[in-house]
């Protein structure tokens, strides 16, 4: 009868650790979907075929764009800085037409860490393949962020 009883216990025993590891393993996986970083919708002008990446690099104008924050990363006067728009030099340049490379494997919040190896590896102009896909359509000549038509020509 002892004998019994103490089946009993043990397994009510591991019914009970059972159940405890289950519901542990549920609300674990249930944080771990809380902890994902959400990444905006990419620009118009980004490369087709990569919506969880977050940073490009492009080459022709040395600077990065967080798709997380639409901000654009480059070095100004005072080191880097994150702006909405490019500097006001490269205010002709296109977005759409010009080469960015997708920072796939990168993860961290400051990818200039790595800019002497991605201006090596990635010359201005020195892409020649064919234009990249992009979200969406181009619109005419305009950079994000600037409006050119209100602006006199210094040069």
């Amino acid at each position: 009868m002892e004998v019994i009883k103490n089946k009993k216990q043990d397994s009510f025993k591991n019914l009970k650790i059972s159940f405890a590891l289950i519901t542990l393993l549920l609300i674990s996986n249930a944080l771990m979907a809380q902890v994902a970083i959400t990444i905006g919708p990419p620009p118009a002008w980004g490369p087709a075929g990569y919506p969880e990446v977050q940073y490009y690099y492009i080459p022709d104008v040395e600077a990065y764009y967080d798709v997380q924050s639409s901000m654009f990363i480059y070095y100004g006067t005072s080191g880097w800085v994150h702006r909405s728009h490019l500097p006001y030099r490269y205010r002709n340049y296109n977005l759409y037409n010009g080469y960015k490379v997708v920072m796939t494997g990168y993860r961290g919040n400051s990818p200039y860490d790595h800019f002497n190896e991605h201006k090596r590896d990635y010359k201005r102009g020195g892409y020649q393949g064919e234009r990249q896909k992009t979200y969406g359509e181009h619109p005419g000549n305009k950079n994000s962020g600037h409006d050119n038509s209100k602006k006199k020509k210094h040069d």
